[in-house]
This record gives structure tokens, C-alpha cells and sequence, in this order.
């Protein structure tokens, strides 16, 4: 197994991890406040995942210079993606803990299995 091929693309085997803690809070946890936080880790491993896809060569900053490359530099379109995205995720968050806040007041409870009246999920 080839370990500086591993290091080389950290970022993205990290991105992976988070979508996979993040999805495994979303569905273990009965909290809705804890899968939100859940919700906004998988997000977060999504911006990572795309701003990683972005880098072109070296990563460089595209300064246009004499001598510089132009495969040398940083795509800026998967960046202004996800500044639409965090606007998007803060959003959805505000909603989501908004609706926690309403539904705390209504079950006096956030955990999911006491709203639906179960004991289990299934």
C-alpha cells in the first residue's frame, strides 16, 4: 500500500471521515439537536470535499505574473460555491433550531423516539 499516495490526498480521506461521522450522528442519535449538528458536520465535509477539488498543480494563488504557469493555480468557481452553501447551511440551521425551539415547547423533549411515542427506531 502506497502511504505517500494517502498523504497526498489527506484532505479528501478526511472529508469522507466527517461525511461518515456526520451521517452516522444523523442516524444513531435521537436528539434533534445533535442530528442537526450531525447535518452541519456533513456540510462542512462537503465544502472541505469541494474547495479540495479546486486545487489545479501546486495551489498557487492566480496572480498572473511573468514566469508563473497557468496550471499552477487555485480554481476560484468551486469557492464561490461554497460561499453559497455556508449562506445555505447557516440557513437550514437557523431554521432547524427554530423548529427544535417550537417542538421543546410543544413534547417538552427533543429526543425523537419520545415525540413519536417508540421505543426503537423500528
Amino acid at each position: 500500500m502506497n502511504f505517500s499516495r494517502i498523504a497526498h490526498n489527506l484532505n479528501y480521506v478526511f472529508s469522507v471521515v466527517l461525511f461518515l461521522l456526520g451521517l452516522y450522528t444523523i442516524a444513531v442519535k435521537p436528539n434533534l439537536v445533535k442530528k442537526i449538528m450531525g447535518l452541519n458536520i456533513m456540510e462542512t465535509s462537503v465544502f472541505l470535499f469541494m474547495v479540495s477539488i479546486g486545487m489545479v498543480g501546486s495551489g498557487n494563488a492566480p496572480v498572473v505574473t511573468e514566469g508563473v504557469k497557468p496550471a499552477t493555480m487555485v480554481n476560484p468557481i468551486p469557492q464561490a460555491l461554497i460561499l453559497t452553501g455556508i449562506v445555505v447551511a447557516v440557513s437550514t440551521t437557523a431554521v432547524a433550531l427554530s423548529l427544535c425551539i417550537r417542538i421543546h415547547e410543544h413534547y417538552d423533549s427533543l429526543n425523537a423516539f419520545e415525540i413519536l411515542g417508540r421505543d426503537e427506531l423500528f
